[in-house]
């Protein structure tokens, strides 16, 4: 079946051809060494792909935030080392000036990382002078990074516009997993939302209710619907001010036939803190100097009954503060019955989102859910339902 956005099978012949690649390598760094190559690892495939056929690959892509002026603590020459024992062959580091000397001396098969894109003051304003800079690299443009996607930058959406534009390995992927997941999913679908604030994900939630046959809401946001039904939640953190908007919320469920899951028992404790003294209450019962720090395990049990019925998961937050033990226990739970239900065939999973995989790790269940973006706004985006521009650059 034909996709909406051209792929590397699309391409043709690409030996010799210069063929800029956007990836994602903005890792985390600690005096000057990689301490989690997870974005790294991501690239090989459509890296190694194309030097295999041939082409001169040449990668672009940012790290951190320099704003326009040149940083060596964020330059990519950093990575040139630690991405050459990865991908095992050799990469050169090409720094701006005199790039296009230095790219003129690649061969087939080689494979050169671009000096940081954002050095350019142009590249977050989609500057037609950086996207012609950048275009007179190359001959043909792939975008690999999905987690930039949401960014009308000159090396997302700018060069896509100009040279003939195709989706990575990775991107494809990742837009084949979400479209599995909300663009045509097998029904009941379920979403878990958790984090700590509704306000981040206002615009989630809204669009959500009319997509998902179930919605588990879980964090401190479920706290703020636990208010609005009229729960005391003590001292937990809570946006009372939002409690109309929570009521509006679940009435468009409502109204949509989505069964919204609010937990209704509880883990507290009268301070936040590793390990401290808990309770497990009915949600009714929690005292005015206790915060809710976690759902309790007869809500957790319902929910892994709630997904045993579905056939596609959508995930993004933690059900409580799984940084803090034990606080971090209903989430585990229901990860690993989520991964359970995947392995056995019977559910599509797709999770995103920085603390999302995080704690998938923590359950060591990541590598058992059908699809884990490392994508956090652009994944927090597409659940919102806007169209990313990285995205729709490459459409047919």
């Amino acid at each position: 079946m034909s996709k909406p956005f051209k792929t590397l099978d699309d391409m043709g012949e690409v030996a010799g051809k210069r063929v800029l690649v956007r990836e994602d390598l903005n890792v985390p760094m600690q005096d000057g060494e990689v301490t989690d190559d997870t974005r790294l690892r991501a690239t090989i495939p459509t890296v190694t792909e194309l030097a295999d056929r041939g082409a001169i690959v040449l990668l672009l892509a940012h790290l951190g935030r320099p704003k326009g002026v040149p940083d060596p603590t964020m330059s990519l020459a950093q990575l040139t080392r630690p991405y050459t024992l990865l991908i095992g062959r050799p990469v050169r580091f090409i720094d701006w000036d005199g790039a296009e000397a230095n790219v003129a001396t690649l061969q087939p098969g080689d494979i050169g990382i671009l000096e940081n894109t954002r050095f350019f003051a142009g590249e977050e304003k989609n500057d037609p002078q950086v996207v012609e800079r950048l275009a007179s690299l190359g001959d043909l443009y792939v975008n690999d990074a999905f987690s930039a996607a949401h960014r009308a930058h000159a090396s997302t959406e700018g060069l896509a516009r100009r040279l003939p534009a195709f989706a990575g390995r990775q991107m494809e992927a990742e837009l084949d997993a979400l479209d599995k997941a909300l663009g045509g999913p097998e029904h009941p679908v379920a979403a878990v939302v958790g984090g700590a604030k509704v306000s981040t994900k206002l615009d989630v939630l809204k669009h959500l209710v009319s997509k998902v046959d179930h919605l588990i809401i879980g964090g401190g946001m479920a706290n703020t619907f636990l208010a609005a039904r009229g729960v005391n939640v003590g001292k937990s953190l809570c946006e009372h001010d939002l409690a109309g908007t929570a009521e509006e919320i679940m009435e468009a469920a409502d109204r949509a036939g989505c069964t919204v899951h609010l937990p209704y028992d509880v883990v507290v404790a009268t301070e936040f803190k590793p390990n401290p003294p808990t309770r497990t209450v009915n949600v009714h019962e929690v005292a005015a100097d206790e915060m809710i720090l976690d759902i309790g395990p007869a809500a957790v049990e319902a929910l892994g009954d709630v997904l045993k019925n579905c056939r596609t998961l959508v995930w993004n937050g933690p059900l409580g503060a799984f940084e803090t033990p034990p606080f971090d226990t209903a989430t585990v739970s229901l990860a690993r019955t989520a991964a359970a239900l995947t392995q056995d065939g019977g559910l599509v999973s797709v999770a995103g989102g920085g603390d999302t995989v995080a704690a998938l790790n923590q359950a060591q269940v990541a590598d058992r859910f059908t699809f884990v973006s490392t994508a956090g706004g652009a994944f927090l985006e597409w659940m919102e339902g806007r169209e990313l521009p990285g995205v729709a650059a490459l459409s047919r």
